[in-house]
C-alpha cells in the first residue's frame, strides 16, 4: 500500500504516483501478489508475483513499491557453486500502477528503438545460470527475451585477485548481445568492464561502457538492467555512447565504526547518435551515499 502524503498536478513525471487523466495524483494505491513456491532438495519453482534479480531482468525498488512481475521461475542450487535460472513471465506492474499489463522495451532518452505492429509481448522467458569456479572466480551466462520484440545473451566474469594482505584487485567484465525478434529494430552490443583496486578500508574503482549497433540497449521497461554505469538516474545505454567511471568507497570499520560506509562517484559519456546532422549527445551523473547498517537487532 501506497499512501500519498503531497503531491499535485504540477509535480509529476517521476513514477512515483499513479496519475489520473488530469494529471492528478491518486490519494493511494495498492497491490497485492501471492506466490506459490514447491521445492525438491535445493530446487525451488516459484509461481505467481515474482521479483527477480537476474542479469537480464531485475525488480526496480526505488520508488514507494517495486515494480513486479507475474508467472513461474524455477532455481536449482542442486550442484555446489552452480546457480540455474528458468522461467516465463507473462505480466508486469510497474511502480506507479496497481495493475498488471503487458510488457514493452524501455525506450528512454536516444536509443532510437522502433516497434513494428505490436509494443507489448505477454511473454518474456529467461533461462542460464552462474558458477563458481573458486572463491576468487564466477562466471556466468543468462538468454532472456520478450516474444517478437528481441533476443538477449549476457555473459560475465567477476575475479578477485588478493595482493597481500588487506588488498584485492577485482575485475568485473561484462558482455550483452540484443537482436529484435520480429518486431523491432533492436540491435545492440553492449561491453562493460570495472576494475576495482581494494587497500583496508579504501576501494578505488574505475569503470568503461561501450554501445555499438543500430539501437541502444533493450531491456524491459518498469526494471533496471546490468549495465556496469546504471546508476540513481542514467544507465548510459543510448545509441553508440561511450561512457567512462570513475568511483571512490570507504568502510568506516577501517576506523573503527562498523557498518558506516561512503560511496562517491562519477560518470561522463559522449558519442550518443542524435541523428543526421546533429552533433554528439552527451551525459553526465555523479553520485554520493552515506549509509549505515545497524550491527545487531532487528532493524
Amino acid at each position: 500500500l501506497g499512501v500519498k502524503l503531497d503531491s499535485g498536478s504540477g509535480r509529476g513525471g517521476t513514477g512515483l504516483l499513479p496519475r489520473s487523466a488530469s494529471g492528478e495524483p491518486a490519494d493511494d494505491y495498492g497491490t497485492a501478489g501471492l506466490t506459490a513456491k514447491a521445492k525438491l532438495s535445493a530446487t525451488t519453482l516459484h509461481v505467481g508475483t515474482l521479483q527477480p534479480v537476474i542479469p537480464v531482468l531485475m525488480r526496480n525498488d526505488s520508488r514507494l513499491l517495486p515494480n513486479i512481475y507475474r508467472g513461474a521461475w524455477l532455481q536449482s542450487k542442486d550442484v555446489a557453486g552452480l546457480t540455474l535460472d528458468l522461467g516465463m513471465l507473462d505480466r508486469t506492474s510497474y511502480r506507479d500502477s496497481s495493475n498488471y499489463e503487458e510488457m514493452t522495451v524501455f525506450n528512454g532518452g536516444l536509443r532510437n528503438i522502433t516497434f513494428g505492429s505490436n509494443t507489448t509481448s505477454d511473454e518474456f522467458r529467461f533461462a542460464g545460470g552462474r558458477y563458481d569456479w573458486s572463491p576468487q572466480l564466477a562466471t556466468s551466462y543468462y538468454y532472456g527475451g520478450l516474444d517478437g520484440i528481441y533476443d538477449q545473451h549476457n555473459l560475465s566474469l567477476v575475479h578477485v585477485l588478493p595482493i597481500g594482505e588487506s588488498q584485492s584487485f577485482k575485475t568485473d567484465l561484462r558482455y550483452v548481445r540484443s537482436t529484435d525478434d520480429g518486431g523491432s529494430n533492436v540491435d545492440n552490443d553492449a561491453f562493460g568492464a570495472l576494475f576495482t583496486y581494494k587497500h583496508g578500508g579504501h576501494a578505488f574503482t574505475g569503470g568503461y561502457q561501450h554501445m555499438s549497433g543500430d539501437t541502444g540497449f533493450a531491456y524491459v521497461a518498469g526494471g533496471d538492467n546490468a549495465l556496469i554505469n546504471l546508476l540513481q538516474i542514467n544507465d548510459f545505454g543510448n545509441q553508440d555512447e561511450r561512457s567512462w567511471q570513475v568511483r571512490y568507497d570507504y568502510d568506516f570499520a577501517a576506523m573503527g565504526i562498523p557498518g558506516l560506509s561512503l560511496m562517491t562517484r562519477y560518470v561522463s559519456g559522449d558519442n550518443v547518435d542524435r541523428g543526421a546532422g546533429a552533433s554528439e549527445g552527451k551525459t553526465w551523473e555523479r553520485n554520493t551515499d552515506i549509509a549505515y547498517v545497524i550491527q545487531s537487532g532487528p532493524l
